[in-house]
């Protein structure tokens, strides 16, 4: 990589509006050269500056049909390997911060994944009785796994479709890292709670006997979304109470009792989908992060319908906010001298297995 032409430093003592007026001109002198993908989650002066934005899945579908020499991906690490491994050889990504991870992926790694296949094996057949599904949000050596043993990834707006070709091959399932949406989406496809079992990656065996193992139809991960376990049950209670007449729509990585009260469960492009949809004077809580909430709300005030964020508490996606004006200004200015800063490259070998899970997924949910 050639030297880095732009200091970091030097960015960081710029305010927003510098930053910002920094990134239109860049794209300018860019043109079709680059495209900056943008989560949902993303803070607004980033978001802004975004070519395409979406949900996991649709980002997954940009970033393979992209034709730009550079792809910026504002999101964080997983997403920007993913865009990696769908995008073609000569194709640069770059992930403005790398610190911008993503802390429910972090709850499982390669090591204890493999460690828990092992230890299935000592009950069961697992590359002949289990499926590994690895959700989006998780690091490509995990997708790599599920490739390399037969199994698939999946996101919010397609794990029902995966599950279901999942169980047409095999009759269980490893489901990680977050076991709400697993949770979640079994119980909608009749998969009594019973049948699902959590493994505690900390113990051995997961903590589960082997009758409950054998019994168990869904093997979920012990790992979880932070920002989204600071919705509560009784948030939605109150709700009802002072809004009879409102509407309630959760993401499904909350948890079960909570996507059990709720009107809708959805992935966020579903969420915006639906309340985009709605009529005047409806009147939403809405379960998932802040940024996509409040834009929500802005959009749909004049239009006569009420937005709400179901936490009282302010809880925005910590790594997703580490995005900034300034990291996307620094990356950006680079890109104008031909400096790359901050490439995401997968290794080839698990990018190759990371791919055959990814295009599975693509391919059973076109």
């Amino acid at each position: 990589m050639a030297a880095t032409a732009f200091a970091l430093q030097d960015f960081s003592r710029l305010d927003d509006a510098a930053c910002d007026e920094r990134i239109r001109a860049a794209k300018a002198a860019l043109g079709e050269r680059c495209v900056i993908l943008g989560h949902h989650y993303q803070r607004d002066e980033v978001f802004a500056h975004a070519d395409f934005s979406g949900d996991s899945l649709k980002l997954s579908k940009q970033a393979a049909e992209c034709d730009a020499e550079y792809i910026v991906f504002c999101g964080v690490h997983f997403m920007a390997e993913v865009a990696d491994i769908l995008s073609r050889p000569e194709q640069t990504v770059i992930l403005p911060d790398m610190a911008a991870g993503c802390s429910m992926a972090d709850m499982a790694n390669l090591r204890n994944v493999e460690r828990a296949w092992k230890e299935l094996a000592q009950v069961l057949d697992p590359d002949e009785q289990v499926t590994p599904v690895t959700y989006i949000n998780s690091a490509a050596d995990l997708k790599a796994f599920c490739g390399r043993h037969g199994g698939i990834v999946c996101t919010s707006s397609n794990a029902r479709g995966v599950l279901d070709w999942s169980f047409s091959r095999r009759e269980k399932v490893l489901f990680f890292p977050d076991q709400h949406l697993g949770r979640n989406t079994g119980h909608d496809m009749g998969i009594p709670l019973d049948e699902m079992v959590t493994w505690d990656f900390d113990k051995p065996m997961g903590g589960l006997t082997e009758e409950e193992i054998r019994k168990a139809r869904i093997i979920l991960w012990k790992g979880f979304c932070s920002v989204h376990q600071m919705f509560h049950p009784n948030h939605i209670d109150k709700f009802r109470e002072q809004h009879p007449d409102g509407l309630v729509i959760s993401h499904p990585e909350n948890a079960f009792e909570v996507c059990q009260k709720s009107d809708y469960v959805g992935s966020t492009e579903t969420i915006l989908k639906t309340v985009r949809a709605s009529e005047p004077g409806t009147h939403w809580l809405v379960g998932t992060e802040l940024n996509l909430v409040n834009r929500l709300h802005n959009e749909m005030a004049p239009k006569g319908v009420k937005v709400q964020f179901m936490s009282p508490v302010v809880c925005m996606c910590s790594t997703m906010f580490r995005t900034d004006p300034q990291h996307l200004a620094w990356v950006m200015d680079n890109l104008v001298e031909d400096h790359v800063v901050n490439r995401i490259r997968v290794p080839e070998d698990e990018a190759r297995e990371a791919k055959a899970a990814l295009d599975l997924m693509l391919e059973i949910t076109a």
